[in-house]
């Protein structure tokens, strides 16, 4: 069984301010962020051969999501979901801390699992399954 909320399970990421903890099944991924309020790193990207979908925890995910030349945001807080199919722009990120940690929980599922997310979390001892 594997212990979610368990502190030493997050590892540090080469972004400032960002953890995770990455959890693997055989056709879809669980990523579990906590990023520190007021973190920028999250550039406009997309993901051709997977469909995203997160729910911010705690803090704020303030960001866009839409087509590339789109400038409009979105704030989204506790309980809200956002669903990024694959091939669609979304990041441009800013992450909102809540009062009590001062982070920004986001958990995203991606559909397969990401390689180069199972790599890096392999590589920095932030995987489990």
């Amino acid at each position: 069984m594997v212990w979610f909320f368990d502190e030493d399970a997050f590892v540090e990421t080469d972004r400032p301010g960002f953890r995770r903890r990455v959890i693997d099944g055989e056709l879809l991924q669980l990523c579990f962020w906590r990023i520190d309020d007021g973190s920028t790193g999250s550039f406009l990207h997309n993901h051709p051969d997977n469909e995203q979908l997160g729910i911010v925890i705690r803090g704020q995910l303030d960001f866009r999501i839409g087509d590339e030349d789109v400038a409009e945001r979105t704030v989204l807080g506790p309980g809200e979901v956002y669903l990024a199919p694959r091939s669609v722009w979304h990041g441009d990120s800013v992450f909102i801390g809540d009062d009590e940690y001062g982070e920004c929980w986001i958990l995203d599922v991606f559909a397969p699992p990401r390689p180069d997310l199972r790599a890096a979390a392999t590589r920095d001892g932030g995987r489990d399954g």
